[in-house]
């Protein structure tokens, strides 16, 4: 098995980031969108509804959710998991704050852009 070291990018200053707003880090496996709640919470979360694929980042945050733009979808934040009556996730990226720097996990990244195994293959 492939392991990879813990690795954190630096992707920006937190004061970048606005209150109630997202910024986009584009990445191998496709947009992440790191999110800051109107209590100065940061959240980072692969950019697509578990819906259609919309992109969260350009969603309206509130609490610690936000509303996908193209049909209303609420996602949460801190897990990734559609809420209401909606069924789906997007993942969620470990993220820690250094010195005033949002540091995404790596290995969290790339292990979105690996393929899944097949418990049932032999």
């Amino acid at each position: 098995m492939n392991r990879i070291a813990e690795t954190w990018l630096d992707i920006g200053a937190e004061a970048d980031i606005p209150l109630r707003g997202a910024r986009v880090v584009r990445a191998p496996i496709g947009d992440i969108a790191v999110f800051k709640a109107a209590d100065g919470t940061l959240f980072a979360l692969r950019d697509r509804c578990p819906h259609k694929g919309g992109p969260l980042s350009q969603g309206i945050v509130h609490g610690h959710a936000v509303t996908c733009p193209l049909h209303n979808w609420v996602i949460s934040l801190e897990t990734g998991e559609a809420q209401g009556a909606d069924h789906g996730c997007t993942p969620k990226i470990p993220l820690r704050v250094e010195n005033g720097r949002v540091l995404l996990d790596a290995a969290a990244i790339a292990r979105l852009g690996a393929p899944q195994s097949d418990a049932s293959a032999a």
